[in-house]
């Protein structure tokens, strides 16, 4: 057997194969206390002893700031948030702090034992700036492992199921279906993702189911249930827009409909605007631990604005 096999095997599975050819790679392992060795593919024999020497942990770059979290579930492994709108998942150019890895870096600490060799939380999946509801970090490699495994399988083998409350303009043909459209960069705006031909070098494959859950405002806007079978970069806002029904307060992709606000009774039109931004909530996670297996399951409440312009809109 190859030495990072059998590392990755007589470990159980506490570093993923990548970070263990990192260590190798990095002279982290020796056989019988000779020199360190360099490739990760040489082939093991019967009675040979492998030392592993951890390197220390790096701190990560981002600095961790005592924001606020609110927690659904924590251990070892992992920790479940409900992130509020507004908040930045990962920091980046012009959210260099305030960002949900600086509220994890500080509140998680120690109990962070490294993701590929730095201290950090594992993001194994994002929510837009403006879009609330639950996710999922990893604080081990194991654990990040394990759970970029189910949400690289989209779904498909039945462990993971993600659910979203979107608020729409209009009230599409069919009451229930599928966009089935590939998506890759707009060709006009650089922040913005666009469906594409499936050929195309950026193309992505991009699965959106939705449902159709009320008909608001005489037919001017539908609550509709999203469940992803893949996890594009904006997805169900562009699908959504796509098939004529882009997210309200979605200027981004539904520019065009902004007039349409005017036509709503005033309590939801103050609402609307009041909630300025995307109406688009991630409201159902489930999945399967990464490291007991256990199904896991959890469901986040509307937030306020959301579901204030939901009650304004159902009257």
């Amino acid at each position: 057997m190859r030495l990072d096999q059998f590392l990755t095997r007589a470990l159980n599975g506490a570093l993923s194969r990548s970070r263990i050819q990192s260590i190798i790679a990095e002279g982290g392992a020796a056989l019988d206390g000779g020199p360190a060795l360099i490739q990760p593919r040489r082939r093991m024999t019967a009675g040979e002893t492998v030392h592993l020497s951890m390197p220390e942990l790096v701190d990560a770059d981002p600095l961790p700031e005592p924001i606020a979290l609110t927690i659904l579930y924590e251990d070892d492994a992992l920790i479940v948030i409900d992130k509020p709108a507004g908040m930045v998942v990962h920091p980046a150019a012009g959210n260099w702090g305030g960002t949900l890895v600086n509220a994890l870096l500080h509140h998680c600490g120690d109990s962070l034992s490294g993701i590929g060799g730095v201290r950090r939380p594992g993001i194994v999946h994002r929510l837009d700036k403006d879009t609330s509801g639950v996710m999922v970090v990893a604080k081990t490699d194991a654990a990040h492992h394990g759970l970029a495994e189910q949400f690289a399988a989209h779904g498909r083998d039945g462990r993971l199921d993600r659910a979203y409350t979107a608020l729409a303009w209009g009230v599409p043909l069919r009451r229930e279906g599928c966009v089935d459209a590939a998506l890759g960069r707009s060709g006009t705006d650089r922040l913005k993702r666009a469906v594409v031909p499936a050929g195309r070098p950026d193309a992505r494959a991009a699965i959106t189911h939705y449902r159709v859950d009320a008909v608001l405002a005489e037919g001017l806007v539908t609550q509709i249930d999203c469940r992803l079978e893949t996890g594009r970069t904006h997805q169900i806002r562009v699908h959504l827009a796509h098939i004529g029904h882009p997210l309200l307060g979605d200027d981004l992709y539904g520019a065009g409909f902004r007039s349409k606000a005017a036509r709503l009774p005033a309590p939801a039109g103050d609402r609307l605007a009041a909630l300025g931004r995307q109406a688009l909530h991630a409201r159902l996670l489930g999945f399967r631990h990464p490291i007991s297996g256990a199904a896991m399951l959890f469901e986040s409440p509307l937030p306020a604005d959301m579901a204030e312009l939901l009650e304004a809109l159902s009257h």
